[in-house]
C-alpha cells in the first residue's frame, strides 16, 4: 500500500503544491540534473582518455550499475512519496541517524552541483560572447545564471519543469543534429576499431566507468518531488529507470561518434578543449559552433535549476525534523515552494563560485572541483539506499532473493567510482576532496548527535514521518 509522508502537511504550515506534477514533468527533473549534454561537451572526451575504444562499453556498464541503483530506490518510491525522499527511505531501512547523513550528503551535493554548472555555464557562455567580440566578468554571469535559476525555482515547480524539459531538448536535440551530420561526412562507415574493442584494457574501462558512472548523478531527483507529482508512486519509479536509460542510450550513441569523428585528427578527443565544435569544424557545419555554445549554456542552467528544485526541497524536509532552522522549512503562500531553502541555496551558491573567482579559480577548474565533491555526496546516498532497501523489506516481511542480489550489484557498482577516487592517487587537489567529503560527513554525524541530545524532537519527527 502507497503511503505519503505528513511532514508536507505540517499543522498551521503551508504546504508544497500537491497534484501538479504529470510524468514528463517528473521525468524533465532527472534528466535535467543528469545533464547529457554536458557529458557530450566534457564527460565522454574523459571516459575516453581511460577507456579509448571501449568508452561505449564503460557507458553500457554504468548504465547497467545506475539501474540496479534505480531499482533500489524504486523499492521505496513504490509503496510512499515525500520531499525529504532518498534520506527519509534510507531512514527507514538503516535508522535516523543514517537518514540524516544521507540528508547532510545530498545538501552538499545539490549545493556544489549548482556552483559547478555556474562554472560550467560562465566557460561555455564566454565562447560564446568571444564569437561576437563580447566580454563579461565571470562573477556577472554566475549572477546571471544563478539568478535566473532561483527565479524559476522560486515561483513554480510546473513552470521550472517545463522550462528544464524545453532547454535540454533543444541542447540534446543540436548534438544529435551534428552527430548525424558527423556519420554523414565519414560515410556512415562503421567504426570497427570501437566494435572490437581494439587496443582496450579492463584497466582502462574500469578507470573510465569512474567518470561514466559520475555522468549519472542526480537521475534520483525525481524523487524530491514526491509531493507535488499527480501519482508520485506511479510516476516517480518509472521516471527514474527512463532516464538512465535514456541518457544511457544517449551517451552510448554520443560517445561512439565522437571517437569516431576524432579518428585521424591532429588532436586527440581527450586532449581538445571544445571537441564539439571540433566535430563541427570537421563536418563541415561551423555555424553550429555558436549554437552548440548557447546550448551547453542552457544545458547548465537546466541543471542548476533541477538543483535549486531538488536541494530545496532536502533541505525543506530536514528542516520540518528540526535538524535545519525552522525557517528553511516555510512554504511560499502563493508560489507554494520551499522559497526559504531555495533562496539561502542560491546566496550560499553564488558566495562559493564568486569567491572561488576572486582567487582566480578558472570557470572550468569550479565546474571540475565542485562537480567531484558533489559527486560523492551523491554517491554516499546510492550505496545507502542499496543498503537500506533489503533491510527494510525484511522488516516488512518481504525479503526476497532479488532484493539482496540488486543490493549486492547497487553498492558493487558505486564502489567503482568510490575506489577510483582513492587509488591511483589523483592529483593535486583532487587527491584532497575524499578526505574533504569525510571531514564534512563526520561534521554532519556530530552535529546530528549534538541536537538529538540537545532536542529529541529530531528523532521523534523523524519517527511520526516513518
Amino acid at each position: 500500500m502507497a503511503t505519503y509522508s505528513r511532514l508536507n502537511a505540517t499543522p498551521g504550515l503551508v504546504s508544497l503544491r500537491s497534484n501538479c506534477l504529470s510524468f514528463p514533468e517528473i521525468l524533465a527533473q532527472s534528466i535535467a540534473l543528469i545533464a547529457p549534454t554536458l557529458t557530450a561537451a566534457l564527460n565522454a572526451p574523459l571516459v575516453f582518455g581511460n577507456a579509448g575504444n571501449g568508452t561505449w562499453l564503460a557507458f553500457v556498464i554504468a548504465t547497467v550499475g545506475l539501474m540496479f541503483v534505480g531499482l533500489n530506490i524504486n523499492v521505496f518510491a513504490r509503496r510512499s512519496a515525500a520531499p525529504g525522499a532518498l534520506y527519509l527511505y534510507v531512514a527507514r531501512g538503516l535508522g535516523s541517524t543514517a537518514g540524516i547523513i544521507c540528508g547532510w550528503a545530498l545538501t552538499l551535493a545539490y549545493l556544489a552541483l549548482v556552483v559547478a554548472e555556474a562554472g560550467g555555464f560562465a566557460h561555455y557562455f564566454h565562447i560564446v560572447l568571444a564569437d561576437l567580440g563580447l566580454e563579461i566578468p565571470s562573477i556577472v554571469l554566475y549572477a546571471i545564471c544563478i539568478g535566473i535559476s532561483w527565479y524559476y525555482a522560486y515561483t513554480d515547480i510546473q513552470l521550472s519543469t517545463i522550462l528544464m524539459l524545453v532547454l535540454e531538448l533543444i541542447s540534446v536535440g543540436i548534438i544529435i543534429v551534428l552527430a548525424v551530420l558527423v556519420l554523414g561526412h565519414q560515410g556512415f562507415a562503421i567504426d570497427t576499431a570501437q566494435l572490437t574493442l581494439k587496443d582496450v584494457t579492463p584497466g582502462g574501462i574500469s578507470l573510465g566507468m569512474v567518470v561514466a558512472v559520475l555522468s549519472f548523478v542526480g537521475f534520483e531527483s525525481a524523487a524530491t518531488l514526491g509531493a507535488e507529482a499527480k501519482s508520485p508512486t506511479q510516476f516517480i519509479p518509472p521516471s527514474l529507470l527512463w532516464s538512465t536509460g535514456l541518457c544511457g542510450l544517449f551517451f552510448i550513441f554520443i560517445s561512439y561518434v565522437e571517437i569516431l569523428g576524432f579518428r585521424g585528427y591532429s588532436s586527440p578527443l581527450n586532449e581538445s578543449g571544445n571537441p564539439l565544435n571540433v566535430l563541427a569544424t570537421l563536418a563541415g557545419a561551423d555555424v553550429l559552433g555558436l549554437i552548440l555554445g548557447v546550448g551547453i549554456s542552457m544545458s547548465c542552467l537546466g541543471c542548476m535549476l533541477a538543483s535549486f528544485n531538488a536541494g530545496g526541497r532536502i533541505i525543506f524536509a530536514l528542516s520540518r525534523h528540526s535538524f535545519y532552522p525552522a525557517s528553511m522549512g516555510k512554504v511560499h503562500a502563493y508560489n507554494q515552494t520551499p522559497h526559504f531553502a531555495i533562496s539561502m541555496s542560491a546566496v550560499v551558491s553564488f558566495l562559493l563560485a564568486s569567491s572561488m573567482a576572486l582567487f582566480n579559480i578558472r570557470d572550468l577548474d569550479i565546474y571540475g572541483y565542485l562537480g567531484t565533491l558533489c559527486t560523492y555526496g551523491f554517491l554516499t546516498a546510492y550505496v545507502l539506499i542499496s543498503i537500506a532497501a533489503p533491510v527494510y523489506m525484511a522488516r516488512c516481511g518481504q525479503l526476497r532473493a532479488h532484493h539482496i542480489a540488486l543490493s549486492f550489484l547497487g553498492v558493487m557498482f558505486m564502489l567503482i567510482p568510490i575506489a577510483g577516487s582513492f587509488f591511483p592517487v589523483p592529483a593535486f587537489p583532487y587527491n584532497v576532496f575524499p578526505y574533504l567529503f569525510l571531514l564534512y560527513l563526520g561534521a554532519g554525524g556530530l552535529l546530528f548527535v549534538l541536537l538529538r541530545n540537545r532536542s529529541p524532537k529530531i528523532i521523534e519527527s523523524l519517527e511520526r514521518d516513518l
